[in-house]
This record gives C-alpha cells, sequence and structure tokens, in this order.
C-alpha cells in the first residue's frame, strides 16, 4: 500500500524523541506491507468510521485511515493523546 501523510501528522512526528521517531518510522515500513503485522497490533478505533490505531511501543500509538490503496497517517503520540484526537 501506499503511505501519505496529513500535514498534523507531521507536526505530531517532528515533537516525538528521536528514539520513538525510528520506531514510527520501522512501523510504517511495516504498515506498507502489511497492515495486519503481529507487531503493529492494529485495529479499528470504537465510535470512528474508517480511524485505525496501530501501536509504536508500549506507550505510543499512531492512527490511520486507509482511502482506496492508500494510508493516510493522521496522529502519532503518547498513548492517551493519540486516541483522544485520531
Amino acid at each position: 500500500m501506499k503511505i501519505k501523510a496529513y500535514s498534523s501528522f507531521y507536526n505530531y512526528y517532528k515533537e516525538l524523541p528521536d528514539r520513538i521517531q525510528k520506531k514510527v518510522d520501522k512501523q510504517i515500513k511495516y504498515l506498507s506491507m502489511n497492515v495486519n503485522y503481529p507487531s503493529l497490533h492494529t485495529k479499528k478505533m470504537k465510535g470512528f468510521r474508517n480511524i485505525w490505531e496501530t501501536r509504536i511501543d508500549k506507550n505510543y500509538r499512531m492512527t490511520f485511515e486507509i482511502i482506496n490503496d492508500t494510508i493516510f497517517l493522521r496522529v502519532v503520540g503518547n498513548h492517551e493523546e493519540a486516541l483522544n484526537k485520531p
């Protein structure tokens, strides 16, 4: 799948520590190969149409939506922030 990101995603990404940015980059690579890659723990978000969440690590999450054959990255941040404003 193709990966694109909303401009707001980049703003969230820039605020992350370097070590987390590296983890995000790795997870984006896995996401492009297979949305259901095991370490992503991908699941549909309840209460939101077509928005999914995936795990970066124990404390960080990323949200995205799939439109046709493209994944649009929405939010990345700590667990609470990412899931409260997907």
